[in-house]
């Protein structure tokens, strides 16, 4: 058995490592040109692949870690949240369908539990409860944001490429924090938190320069 873990183990690497090479290929080129656009499907399929086989490990005898089990989660609603974004930009599209409202409510979910096991671990003991805490709330930060997306979406335009760039950019960030973690073995909350940071900063540079764009293009 510990030797299908393994195998699974360099799988997993394998498609993480395919995602982080695609996700910063992605973001280097032009954005809506049909290499973003192959690029961002191998780094969409690549994550979900990376992070749906290390979701079983992450129970497995000797490999336990709930908080892996939950990024992992994490990083899927991430990616296919960002993809799903694309289908508001068919005008045909007048409402959020179940999946849309299912993933998000599923990652609204997960998010409660790890707000809630972080908080409770200010009064246990709770490794990495920090963690639990902050990407809990970011969780819950994103899913609230997507319901409201999906109420508004039709009120305003480009609201479906905001939805799609902060969480595709977040998915990049997973893979880069995942990198830094695993690959570098720098399990701190530094390492952790840090490429959010840094992340959030640059979606938000994102953001603003495509509302600008957009502003500018209305005002022509």
């Amino acid at each position: 058995m510990e030797q299908i873990i393994t195998i699974g183990i360099y799988i997993h690497a394998f498609f993480g490592g395919l995602g982080l090479i695609t996700g910063i290929g992605s973001m280097a080129v032009k954005k809506g040109g049909k290499l973003h656009k192959r690029m961002g499907k191998i780094f969409s399929l690549s994550m979900i692949t990376s992070c749906l086989i290390i979701l079983p490990i992450a129970w497995m005898p000797g490999h336990e870690s709930l908080f892996l089990f939950l990024i992992s989660l994490f990083t899927i609603y991430l990616v296919l949240i960002g993809q799903r974004a694309l289908t508001f930009k068919n005008r045909k599209k007048l409402k959020a369908h179940s999946i849309d409202l299912g993933i998000s409510t599923a990652m609204m979910v997960f998010s409660f539990f790890m707000l809630g096991y972080g908080i409770y671990g200010l009064f246990a003991s709770v490794p990495d409860n920090v963690l639990y805490m902050v990407f809990g709330g970011l969780g819950l930060f994103l899913t609230i944001k997507n319901f409201l997306f999906y109420k508004n979406f039709k009120q305003k335009k480009v609201a479906w490429l905001l939805t799609h760039l902060t969480h595709m950019i977040a998915g990049m960030i997973a893979s880069i924090t995942a990198f830094i973690v695993a690959g570098l073995k720098l399990w701190t909350i530094t390492a952790w938190v840090l490429p959010s940071v840094i992340g959030t900063i640059y979606i938000i540079y994102w953001r603003r320069k495509t509302e600008g764009k957009i502003g500018a293009r209305k005002t022509s």
